[in-house]
């Protein structure tokens, strides 16, 4: 064989290695960078025929594989009812079910103004997220894209434990 020919061997070579290493980098990329911003009504279940008496605002980030989501409780007129901001890394992203684990490892809460109720849902999401950071050292949380309207940037999404249906705006 001649040089000329093992050096286009070589070059064939060379760029078959680099597509490779570029599909293996694409593979074990972070998850992709995004940000919901979402809301819903909360139902006071106890009492029959009671409409929503409180509000949550609930933002999710995710950079780099790192999450950060903050729980805002308000009430009818608009005052805080308390705040569960919880931060840690998005362990898996599932496309075909449009679903992502997220690992909380730290959580702080804020109470809302004196004297203000606090609904029965932050009640719970304080309490089973203070059990599994206290029992383990992490609180599993999974998201779930339900329904999705990108011409609108819109999706109804599902958060778990916390039972949680929320309309959300994809911010880019």
């Amino acid at each position: 064989m001649t040089r000329k020919g093992l050096w286009v061997i070589n070059i064939v070579v060379l760029v078959c290695l680099l597509g490779c290493m570029a599909a293996i980098y694409q593979l074990s990329a972070k998850p992709n960078n995004f940000m919901l911003s979402c809301s819903s009504e909360l139902f006071n279940h106890g009492v029959a025929g009671v409409g929503s008496d409180h509000y949550l605002l609930v933002d999710l980030v995710s950079k780099d594989g790192l999450a950060q989501i903050n729980y805002r409780y308000y009430d009818l007129e608009g005052h805080s009812a308390g705040t569960i901001a919880m931060t840690g890394h998005v362990d898996s992203v599932d496309i075909e079910r449009q679903m992502f684990a997220v690992s909380v490892t730290t959580k702080n809460e804020y109470a809302g103004i004196k004297d203000q109720k606090t609904p029965e849902h932050y009640e719970y999401l304080s309490y089973i997220s203070g059990l599994n950071l206290n029992k383990s050292g992490m609180h599993s949380l999974s998201v779930q894209v339900l329904e999705r309207d990108e011409t609108k940037d819109y999706a109804v999404v599902l958060f778990q434990p916390s039972n949680t249906v929320c309309g959300c705006r994809l911010v880019h």
